[in-house]
């Protein structure tokens, strides 16, 4: 008799975008005549930047020579790449990451899904609530936590993010092994100053911790003084892996390409305590589950860092934010408290009643479609999140019914 991994059972129904497509199809069959606009989806709508493309189509053409045929490529990543992203995003910065401590991958959503599989099943984890549902599902599914109740998982260390804190979550009051973090935060929108991430990165130096820290949104932080990576932060590449994705920064969600950091430094423990290096774990399992992204992906990943790409992503994160600043200011007119849209693609809104109650309002009075907070953890309630990847078009007209629906 086969048996299922009955971890999986204790996974909750994803409800959230189940009801959200319900309330739409509802609310397009009783208004046929008015388009819906969606600003809940974090997918980008600006295509790819020239210069990807056309180092792309540059790849596809060397594919088609026999001269220059690529076929399978190292699964950690070309050389090519992995140096220009160790320069640009870490050296540069003063992080001193070695183009062999990159590994290429196709999203930072697989990634840091997948990175668990190298740790025991009996430690213990602390994850930010709000949060992105992938850091706390894949451990449900590793077997890391107990039965669902009241809202939460039992065995999880919870870090509340709410307007108290201003969005950063507390140090733990009592040592966990595995830590979670994301900033610019998804969903909030909040960031997180050098000096407020230096005291995780002691406490987790100080209890032999890992810090998951994922900078998907990295590219949207408009404020020098903040970090865009951890590894700015002293002593953080003994303790953290680091989480990086082109999807939000040059376009290529449907294109997949993102990266993982794993410092040589950074070290886990067996049962007697000794050190064994997570770089050389991570790179066991990734040679093993992953033959690599495609060549010409890469090279258009590559693209991002040259003059001309540099220039055309910059331009689309301009873009979005100015989105984001409609958004914030037209929220700000009504009454709304906000958090993000400044240095991230996300706008965190109070509403001042139930998610779901504010979700219906957008939906019902303006035809305009966000996520409910209640959908990322017990400290989302109350709010909702919207998300600036739309056309100006889009966010300009639904800006507009929205201040006309509390006219």
């Amino acid at each position: 008799m086969i048996q299922i991994n009955e971890n999986y059972l204790k996974l909750q129904a994803s409800y959230l975008f189940a009801d959200i497509a319900k309330r739409i199809q509802a609310f397009q069959e009783a208004n046929p005549d008015m388009p819906i606009i969606k600003l809940g989806i974090g997918d980008v709508t600006k295509p790819l930047p020239q210069a990807c493309i056309e180092a792309m189509h540059k790849a596809v053409d060397e594919m088609g020579e026999e001269s220059s045929f690529h076929g399978y490529g190292p699964e950690q990543g070309y050389a090519f790449l992995r140096e220009t992203i160790a320069k640009h995003d870490f050296q540069a910065r003063g992080a001193e990451i070695s183009a062999d401590e990159i590994f290429i991958s196709d999203g930072a959503k697989c990634d840091t899904g997948n990175i668990q599989e190298i740790l025991a099943t009996d430690i213990s984890i602390a994850i930010p609530d709000p949060v992105y549902p992938v850091y706390r599902d894949t451990n449900v599914m590793a077997g890391r936590t107990g039965e669902f109740k009241d809202g939460r998982f039992e065995g999880i260390t919870y870090l509340e993010s709410t307007a108290d804190n201003n969005f950063i979550p507390e140090i733990p009051e009592k040592a966990v092994d595995l830590i979670y973090l994301c900033f610019p935060n998804n969903p909030t929108g909040a960031t997180i100053t050098k000096a407020e991430l230096q005291k995780w990165v002691d406490y987790a130096r100080e209890h032999k911790a890992l810090i998951l820290f994922d900078a998907a949104y990295e590219a949207f932080i408009q404020d020098p003084e903040l970090p865009r990576s951890i590894y700015e932060i002293p002593g953080a590449k003994e303790v953290a892996i680091e989480f990086r994705s082109f999807s939000k920064t040059a376009g290529f969600t449907g294109t997949r390409c993102a990266f993982t950091v794993v410092p040589k430094e950074c070290m886990g423990y067996d049962s007697s305590g000794k050190a064994h290096s997570l770089h050389a774990l991570w790179n066991r399992r990734h040679s093993t589950k992953f033959n690599g992204v495609a060549y010409p992906v890469q090279r258009a990943a590559e693209a991002v860092y040259s003059k001309q790409g540099q220039a055309e992503t910059q331009e689309r994160i301009a873009y979005y934010l100015e989105n984001a600043r409609l958004v914030r200011e037209a929220m700000a007119e009504q009454g709304f408290e906000c958090v993000g849209g400044e240095n991230s693609p996300y706008i965190w809104i109070r509403g001042n009643m139930d998610s779901w109650e504010f979700f219906d309002l957008l939906l019902n009075k303006a035809g305009v479609v966000c996520t409910p907070g209640a959908g990322f953890g017990q400290c989302g309630e109350g709010y909702i999140r919207i998300s600036a990847f739309n056309s100006r078009e889009n966010v300009v007209e639904a800006m507009k019914r929205f201040r006309e629906a509390l006219a």
